[in-house]
């Protein structure tokens, strides 16, 4: 079976680490949906051109531009031995569809990866968030004792390098929280119906692993069922 897998997970449950984890394990590329579009916006392809114009207006882009962008570039070479497709689909409808096109182009989907995170805990996990001003990727967190950050001096540093730390803006916007897991927990039409649907699909694996446990807990629940 090959590994061709879509990952979910709330903002918040980790996903971005153990994306990064699978990615390693098995050498196939992680592609990331906001980074496609910067891809083709950057090269101004006709798809990047068009998208833009959304974009630009704070708009969602429509699937008849998304979904072509996201399969053109799980048809490249890099590709061949397996992908891992995170954020998205966003909603049941781009779930829908981009089955069907992975269908019509003889594209396989193997795996859906879910980490399944209470809404709660989720927003906790984004609120202590700590970034190093020195390295993005030495994770503090104000929750998890594994990655405390250090204090110094009456204040908090990074637990890695002494560095400073700071918080992301959006991290610290409870509206902006609400909003995005308002989309992503919506079992109706929302990321949540594209997860279900995906559980009623034929052929298509879904593994569903607990989000609230450790790090290295997850990625073990998620190793022994691909």
């Amino acid at each position: 079976m090959g590994k061709n897998i879509l990952f979910f997970g709330p903002n918040g449950s980790g996903k971005g680490t153990q994306g990064a984890i699978v990615q390693k394990k098995f050498d196939i590329p992680h592609i990331e949906s906001g980074a496609i579009f910067r891809e083709h916006i950057g090269g101004g392809t006709e798809l990047g051109l068009k998208a833009k114009v959304y974009i630009d207006k704070g708009d969602l882009v429509p699937d008849d531009i998304t979904i072509p962008m996201m399969v053109a570039r799980l048809q490249k070479d890099d590709c061949k031995n397996g992908w891992i497709l995170d954020g998205f689909p966003r909603s049941k409808d781009q779930a829908v569809t981009l089955a069907e096109t992975l269908k019509k182009e003889g594209l396989a989907l193997d795996y859906v990866i879910e980490i399944v995170l209470d809404r709660e805990i989720a927003k906790e996990r984004i609120m202590g968030r700590r970034l190093c001003v020195n390295d993005n990727n030495h994770p503090n967190h104000i929750a998890f004792d594994a990655i405390k950050p250090v204090e110094k001096d009456g204040k908090l540093v990074c637990r890695v390098c002494g560095g400073e730390l700071k918080t992301r803006a959006d991290d610290q916007d409870e509206n902006a929280i609400s909003k995005r897991h308002g989309i992503y927990y919506d079992e109706t039409t929302g990321t949540m119906a594209a997860v279900n649907y995906f559980k009623q699909a034929d052929g298509v694996k879904v593994i569903s692993v607990d989000g609230s446990v450790s790090i290295g807990d997850v990625t073990d629940a998620i190793m022994k069922e691909l």
